[in-house]
C-alpha cells in the first residue's frame, strides 16, 4: 500500500512537470527574445539621442533608467508565463524592495544625487572637474548611482552621485581662461626692476598668454633668503598646463641671461670666541 502511494505521488509529479513544460519553454523563449528586444530598443533610442545631439549626461542616465524598467517588466512577464501570480509576486517584490531600500539607503541617496546632478547641471560628460570628495578628472558617464571619471593618471574612478552632488565642485571646463600664480625668489643683491622686466617680457611674448587682463609681477614677500616675486597671468584653458610648465623654464632662462640668481635658502651662523676664565687661585 505504501509503495502504491509513492508511485502515485511520483506519477502526479511527472504529470505536473509535463503540464508545466510548455509554460517553462514559453517563458525561456520570452526571456531570450525579450533580452534581444530590449537590447535593440536601447540601441535604437541611443542612436536617436546621438542623431539629435542629445546631451550625453542626460541620455546616459535615461538609458540606464529605461534599461532597468524594461528588464523589470521582462521578469514580471516571465513570472506570469510560468504561472506565478503577478499580484502576489509584486506584493512580495514590494516588501523585498522596502527591506532592500532600508538597507541600501546610500544607494538611494546616490540615485537622488544623480537626479540632482542632471537637473542643476554642475557638470556634464566631457567636463574636467575637481570635487571636495576627492574626485578629480574628466567625466566619462553619469549613471544611476555612480559618475565615471578618468583622472590625470588615466585611472577610471567611480564616484558616488550622493557625495558628489553634496560636495563643492570646481568645473574647469566651464571657463575659457584660467589664472596661474607662482613665486620666484631672487637674491637681495639683484636688481628688482630688471628681474620684473625680464619676466614680463617672457609673459608678453608667449602666444598662449591673455594680455587682457595684463600679466602682473610684483614683490610678494621679503623672505629670509630671497626677494619673492609673485607672477600672475591668464592662460587659455585648453593649453593651461602646457603654458605654465613652459613659462617656468622660459623665466629661468630669461633671469639667467640678465644675471639674476635664484638663491638657495641660507642660514647665517656666528661663532664667538669665549675663552674659559683664568684660574684665579
Amino acid at each position: 500500500m505504501e509503495q502504491f502511494d509513492i508511485q502515485t505521488r511520483i506519477e502526479k509529479l511527472i504529470d505536473l512537470v509535463v503540464l508545466k513544460v510548455p509554460e517553462v519553454v514559453a517563458a525561456i523563449v520570452i526571456l531570450i527574445i525579450g533580452k534581444y528586444v530590449i537590447r535593440f530598443a536601447i540601441s535604437l533610442i541611443q542612436r536617436r539621442f546621438e542623431r539629435r545631439n542629445f546631451d550625453k549626461s542626460v541620455s546616459g542616465f535615461i538609458l540606464s533608467l529605461i534599461r532597468f524598467i524594461f528588464y523589470g517588466l521582462l521578469i514580471l512577464t516571465v513570472a506570469s508565463t510560468v504561472g506565478i501570480q503577478t499580484t502576489s509576486f509584486i506584493a512580495v517584490l514590494s516588501a523585498f524592495g522596502l527591506a532592500i531600500g532600508l538597507s541600501l539607503q546610500g544607494s538611494l541617496a546616490n540615485f537622488a544625487g544623480g537626479v540632482l546632478i542632471l537637473i542643476f547641471r554642475p557638470f556634464e560628460v566631457g567636463d574636467y572637474i575637481d570635487s571636495a570628495n576627492g574626485s578629480t578628472g574628466t567625466v566619462d558617464k553619469i549613471d544611476l548611482l555612480y559618475t565615471a571619471i578618468t583622472d590625470d593618471n588615466g585611472i577610471r574612478v567611480f564616484s558616488p552621485n550622493g557625495t558628489l552632488a553634496n560636495s563643492v565642485i570646481r568645473n574647469f571646463t566651464k571657463v575659457s581662461s584660467r589664472r596661474f600664480q607662482f613665486i620666484v625668489g631672487i637674491s637681495y643683491d639683484d636688481n628688482i626692476k630688471i628681474a620684473k622686466e625680464a619676466i614680463l617680457e617672457v609673459l608678453k611674448n608667449d602666444p598662449n598668454m591673455n594680455q587682457e587682463p595684463a600679466p602682473d609681477v610684483f614683490v610678494g614677500d621679503l623672505a629670509d633668503s630671497s626677494i619673492n616675486l609673485t607672477i600672475r597671468g591668464w592662460v587659455k584653458r585648453e593649453v593651461y598646463w602646457l603654458t605654465v610648465n613652459n613659462l617656468r623654464e622660459k623665466i629661468k632662462i630669461a633671469l639667467d641671461e640678465q644675471g639674476i640668481s635664484i638663491p638657495y635658502p641660507q642660514t647665517e651662523m656666528s661663532i664667538k670666541n669665549n675663552p674659559f676664565p683664568k684660574d684665579i687661585s
